[in-house]
């Protein structure tokens, strides 16, 4: 059964009020780890707090225990999973209508590098996914993606396989026509929408889609 709701997943990397205005009222809250904390310092119960909670005090996981409507620990030691990759095996499993990921980019490179990656779990599960920070919004592709200009200046295309071929851009500045990217080149950093919205399609592999502005 598909769920007609977005779950918003906010973990413990860069936080701030700029995320408060992705968030609708109708989404259903998970907070991983110290995003639990921030959804609920500013007002916001989480449909579901998880994680090993070793980034907040004891005085703030009783509050996380307190308000979120489902509360879900782990030993910070004896588990396989990060606290993000755990939430969004949740999500997963809730099969809802897309999944949105704040707060999964940050200082710790490798913690943002391998939420990245988590970008193929929802893509092999068929679930739309997109990341979030306050300057960027990442997606992976297989197949085809329309994506709106919006308040980004750029669009980078960078390879999560080893190739992807078969790429072409409309309503871009610089157009591809059956291009291939492998890892390792720059060929598709910094292209520029020109239009309101561009489409962005490819024959074979996995497809980062990366909109920022600085």
């Amino acid at each position: 059964m598909t769920l007609d709701r977005r779950i918003v997943i906010v973990s413990g990397g860069q936080l701030g009020n700029w995320l408060l205005d992705l968030i609708r009222p109708d989404d259903i809250l998970v907070g991983a780890d110290r995003g639990a904390f921030f959804l609920i310092e500013h007002g916001l119960k989480p449909d579901l707090a998880l994680g090993d909670f070793d980034s907040v005090a004891p005085e703030e996981l009783q509050l996380i225990r307190e308000q979120s409507k489902q509360f879900m620990d782990c030993d910070p030691i004896d588990k396989d999973y990060t606290d993000t990759e755990l939430a969004l095996n949740w999500a997963l499993e809730q099969c809802p209508a897309s999944i949105v990921m704040l707060g999964t980019l940050g200082t710790r490179f490798d913690h943002s590098l391998a939420n990245i990656h988590l970008l193929r779990n929802a893509l092999t599960h068929g679930t739309p996914c997109v990341m979030i920070d306050a300057h960027n919004e990442i997606r992976l592709i297989d197949e085809q993606v329309s994506i709106a200009k919006g308040d980004y200046t750029q669009v980078s295309l960078l390879p999560l396989s080893i190739e992807v071929t078969g790429i072409n851009l409309k309503g871009f500045q610089y157009p591809l026509h059956n291009a291939t990217l492998q890892i390792g080149q720059s060929l598709g950093i910094s292209n520029v929408l020109l239009e309101p919205t561009g489409t962005i399609e490819i024959a074979s592999g996995l497809l980062l889609v990366i909109q920022s502005r600085d």
